[in-house]
Formats: C-alpha cells, structure tokens, sequence
C-alpha cells in the first residue's frame, strides 16, 4: 500500500561539509545526494526533509542542482552585518538572494576558534529570522556532564540566542542542533541515554513554539535515529555522509521507523 504520512511525523535531516571538499567535489557529491534524495521513498513521501549546508562558493550551483528535489540549502555562517564596507564578509539578505533557506548559527568551532559571542550568535540569528532564513542554531555543552546539566546550559544559550529576535519566537521557524562540544569529531556520539535526555528537556522547553525543532549532531550516525526518534525531530550529519551511499543508509533508517509508527489508511 501506498505510504500515508498524515499521522506520521517528519524528520529533518542536514549534512554541514564544511571545508572538507574543493569545489568539484562538492558539486560531485550534491548530485549524488540529488540523486538518491529524487529515488528514496523517505525523501519522496516527506518523511524526511533533507537540508545540505556546503562552502559559500558552491551555494549557487548546489541550489541548482538540488532545484528539481525536495533539497534545500543552507550556509555554514553569516555575518554580523547585512551590508556595507565588511570585506570578506557574507550577509543574509546575499544569502537569502542565492536560494538558501537555512543557516547554521553558533557551531562550536566558530565559538572556538573564531571568537564568536552570544552576543554576536544572537545578532546573526536575528539577521537571519528578518531575511526569512530558518537558524540552525547549535548549541550543547563544553565538557561530559550529566543531562541536568547539559540540558540548563543548552536552554541558556538559545534564550541568548533569540534575545533580539526581531520577531515573537512564535511566528519565527528554528531548528536547534544539539551538539556537545566533547562529542564532534570523536568516533561515537554521546551516550544515547544523554541525548535523548537532553533533547526531550529542550523540546519541553520550546513545546509552546510550534516552529522549533530538535535535532541532535555530534558524530550522529546509523542506529541513532532509532534509538532517540521518540525525544528528536533529527540528525545533523556530518563526516559520515561524506561517501553519499551512507544518506541511503539513514533514509532506509527513516524508512523503518515510520513502519513501525500507526498509519492511517
């Protein structure tokens, strides 16, 4: 029988390169992901929604390659400022003009090693809600800690975050990425137990806000999915999905969750 997904939720999916592809790699693995995102059910019947963040100059092209799919693109990062004499810098009213409909906010490493603030992750989050960009705003914890304490520092850094939101949080779309700062790069992710923990707190958190999300990254990978769908809307993706067969694996994982969920027929 044909898939009914109307009692079904939907997972968000998104996959942030970063700098590790040159040009014609990026553009080689974005038709690729077309590729599998056009045949897989998953992507197909809106199970999942797929959102892929490559490098500034491959946005135009990955936008047109992902033109004819249920893709959409989004950036690594956006400036503090929207215009003017900012060299090197990337606003996002530019980025909303190439087709982007996300942006990632706030990732550890920009925090690290770029000296970004929560007063500057606020600013940019607030740019990126009045270009009508959804923020992928990134957010967990320093060091290993219990989901208590993991889970206050995480709702204090989306509280900063949303400060200058220009407009009310219930009108405003959001996907919060729970990645804790000791779990990126390692071979495994965070205990299950912790991030569902963590992930259920911060939906209570944000259950008035109907356009939040929760999704959780951190070397997320097969089986995790599984493991936390009933307390997180997704995953963030990164160095696992750099062979694009590996997506297939995670929309085949999308595939056997709805299975197992009520349908109406």
């Amino acid at each position: 029988m044909p898939f009914d997904t109307t009692s079904c939720p939907r997972f968000r999916l998104g996959v942030s390169l970063k700098m590790y592809f040159g040009y014609q790699h990026t553009l080689s693995w974005c038709r690729q992901i077309a590729d599998i995102a056009v045949r897989h059910d998953a992507i197909h019947h809106r199970m999942a929604e797929l959102f892929v963040m490559p490098s500034y100059p491959t946005l135009p092209v990955a936008h047109d390659i992902f033109a004819s799919t249920h893709v959409a693109i989004g950036a690594q990062d956006l400036s503090i400022h929207e215009h003017g004499a900012f060299t090197g810098e990337v606003g996002a009213p530019m980025l909303a003009e190439l087709g982007c409909a996300y942006v990632e906010i706030g990732h550890a490493e920009r925090r690290r090693h770029f000296g970004e603030t929560e007063d500057s992750i606020a600013v940019k989050t607030a740019n990126a809600i009045r270009s009508g960009l959804t923020p992928v705003l990134c957010i967990g914890e320093s060091e290993a800690g219990d989901v208590e304490s993991a889970s206050r520092a995480c709702i204090e850094q989306f509280e900063s975050a949303v400060s200058k939101s220009p407009t009310p949080l219930s009108e405003s779309a959001m996907i919060l990425a729970y990645e804790p700062h000791w779990a990126i790069g390692s071979s495994q992710p965070a205990p299950h137990h912790h991030i569902a923990g963590v992930c259920h707190r911060l939906r209570q958190h944000v259950v008035d806000l109907s356009g939040v999300s929760v999704i959780y990254g951190g070397s997320a990978g097969p089986g995790l999915l599984t493991s936390i769908h009933a307390h997180s809307d997704g995953l963030f993706l990164g160095r696992f999905v750099h062979e694009p067969s590996a997506l297939t694996t995670i929309l085949d994982e999308v595939l056997a969750i709805h299975e197992r969920l009520p349908r109406t027929r």
